[in-house]
């Protein structure tokens, strides 16, 4: 046939060479429209069995924790357990149906762990609930948790692949930015600029923003890696690291530390911090970034301790809460009522639905719900609280580890370290480790905002994971058509 006859519909020969195989290329899928809706794949799932497995183990310790919290507080079974076992089961399985159709190859561990951390805080929602109605009212989280697993499934169908993410890194940033801002423009809460008031509803927009901010500074480090890792700058006869690709990263960094420190909120400014340097060192692997987070870390410190108020109070109450620990309106109390109830609480705790003194501590569900689990389930409860997260954590770090670009691996990692650090800022923070923060258990504590943003989080780790998966998979096949004289590279992980 000569060169440049017409081989087919969408099919191009290249033309013959001496000592060149002849390759036939696919035709290509440039400008075809993307499917509505992604065709269901028969077959078996062995990682989908594995967490409909663990979700109905799951869901079994969350309705023995609800009956057994009824029992101490009434003696009597709930009358409403039937609805409370049909919702349980009922959001589990829509997201596990989700994840089949949708991420049928993704970790099988994120969705079972994340569901039980939701039980667990609902049933201390319920307990104090019936308790005093003024606390977080268990009917209001109920409807977020719905919520939160719709948006869980809208984000998994809106994000057919994680690199479509990365095209929008500007705009995301822009949105970001315009949701840390929004807060200024309504009143504080207990000293913070966090919530947008609507009527009676109320939201934390900055729960959402860390995440957009996460997927841009995944971008920005995947695209300029080498330059921030190669020396490229001569001075005399000696190479150093070109400051200039830093430059956009740190006055954007720098811009959202600034309006979270004028809504007065240590706790997502230290989450923004960590989250930036630790993608930062995580890109590029020189301790030098390292260096340059502590000595930020130092500076931002001392400024914050001398210049803002809300900052100091916290120090103060960390160090030395005992001169406001009688007065109900300081931090001090709060820290104090905590601990008395979690030393009450001892190993085993007084048991679910049997404490009394536990219920007066300031925000029990929303900042304080770690101590709560500590007082009635114990040592052994806080325990594993903290073993759930050490799973969630690690689960994350493994999909990013298996991640098929450096965006996917960088936002993996950014996404896991915002859920590991802001659990362990406010669990340290409550049992003293740390100046207490009042951020959110992620998960666990009451509130519509958090609950949603994290069911986001996590939708966008198990499509990072149904991807690295997958691609792994197309390796081996391809290594194992190569013959036995070629051997597959397997991602790490």
């Amino acid at each position: 046939m000569p060169s440049g006859a017409d081989t087919g519909p969408g099919i191009e020969r290249s033309a013959p060479v001496a000592g060149v195989r002849v390759q036939n290329r696919p035709p290509t899928t440039r400008g075809r429209r993307r499917a509505p809706l992604p065709r269901y794949a028969f077959g078996p799932k062995p990682k989908r069995r594995t967490e409909f497995v663990l979700l109905l183990f799951g869901s079994g310790i969350v309705v023995a924790l609800y009956i057994i919290t009824s029992l101490g507080q009434n003696s009597k079974i709930p009358p409403d357990l039937s609805p409370f076992l049909g919702i349980v089961l009922g959001l589990a399985l829509a997201a596990h149906m989700a994840n089949r159709w949708l991420v049928p190859d993704s970790n099988a561990v994120v969705l079972p762990v994340a569901a039980l951390l939701n039980g667990i805080g609902y049933v201390v929602i319920a307990r104090w609930n019936h308790v005093h109605p003024y606390i977080g009212e268990a009917r209001n989280q109920a409807l977020w948790t719905a919520i939160g697993v719709g948006a869980y499934v809208l984000t998994l169908l809106i994000v057919r692949h994680s690199r479509d993410l990365e095209r929008y890194r500007y705009l995301l940033l822009l949105l970001g930015g315009l949701l840390l801002v929004l807060p200024l423009g309504f009143s504080p809460i207990n000293g913070a600029r966090l919530w947008v008031h609507l009527g009676s509803i109320r939201f934390q927009p900055v729960e959402l923003s860390k995440i957009l901010l996460c997927i841009f500074f995944a971008s920005y480090f995947a695209e300029n890696k080498e330059l921030l890792t190669i020396p490229t700058a001569q001075i005399g006869n000696r190479l150093y690291l070109d400051p200039r690709p830093l430059l956009p990263i740190l006055v954007a960094w720098g811009a959202a530390m600034a309006i979270i420190g004028l809504e007065d909120d240590i706790g997502f400014a230290a989450l923004l911090f960590v989250l930036f340097i630790g993608m930062l060192w995580i890109a590029t692997g020189r301790v030098g970034y390292l260096v340059l987070g502590l000595v930020l870390f130092g500076v931002g410190a001392f400024i914050a301790a001398h210049y803002f108020g809300q900052v100091h109070i916290r120090v103060d109450a960390w160090r030395n809460p005992w001169p406001t620990a009688a007065n109900p309106n300081n931090n001090g109390y709060q820290l104090s009522q905590a601990w008395y109830s979690m030393g009450t609480g001892g190993v085993g705790g007084t048991g679910l639905g049997l404490d009394n003194f536990t219920g007066y501590i300031p925000e029990l569900t929303s900042d304080m719900i770690f101590a709560a689990i500590g007082t009635e389930m114990g040592l052994v409860g806080a325990i594993a609280v903290v073993l759930a997260f050490v799973l969630l954590v690690g689960a994350g770090f493994r999909i990013a580890q298996a991640a098929r670009s450096d965006f996917s691996r960088l936002m993996a990692t950014g996404l896991t370290l915002i859920v590991g650090f802001q659990a362990f800022f406010i669990m340290a923070g409550v049992v003293r480790l740390l100046p207490f923060t009042g951020v959110t258990l992620p998960f666990v504590a009451y509130g519509g905002s958090s609950l949603v943003s994290n069911y986001i989080l996590i939708a966008l780790l198990l499509r990072i994971s149904d991807e690295g998966a997958k691609a792994q998979r197309e390796m081996l096949a391809a290594g194992a058509a190569g013959g036995p004289g070629e051997r597959p590279m397997v991602p790490a992980g």
